[in-house]
């Protein structure tokens, strides 16, 4: 079975802590199926979650941080609103969006300097 980073953070608590997939699912209020769907990386993590796991197993500001930065990075699907775009803006999203597939390591290093403002 392979673990997204949170994931194996997560597994590590449980661990430490003598728990087991059930004990969190129950804590955060969900199903175990999807406690595991979202530490293999097929549903994303909940914001609220982290308060709770924080609360819980009494984390530091930085293992928080560092929870956080897994979860970001093993995002599935990320959601851009477009409600209050400008036109040239929903086309670019738009674009990128049909293009993603297709964009290789040097096109995207190409896009990441321009996003920084290099």
């Amino acid at each position: 079975m392979a673990y997204t980073k949170f994931g194996e953070i997560m597994r590590v608590l449980r661990i430490q802590h003598h728990e087991v997939m059930g004990d969190i699912a129950n804590l955060l209020g969900v199903s175990t199926p999807f406690l595991s769907a979202v530490e293999n990386g097929k549903k994303n993590v909940p914001n609220e979650w982290f308060d709770i796991l924080s609360d819980h197993y009494s984390l530091t500001d930085e293992q928080v941080a560092e929870m956080r930065n897994a979860a970001e990075n093993s995002r599935n699907q990320i959601k851009i609103p477009l409600s209050k775009s400008v036109s040239y803006q929903r086309e670019v999203a738009l674009q990128f969006a049909r293009s993603f597939d297709g964009i290789d390591e040097e096109t995207a290093e190409k896009i990441m300097l321009l996003l920084k403002g290099g």
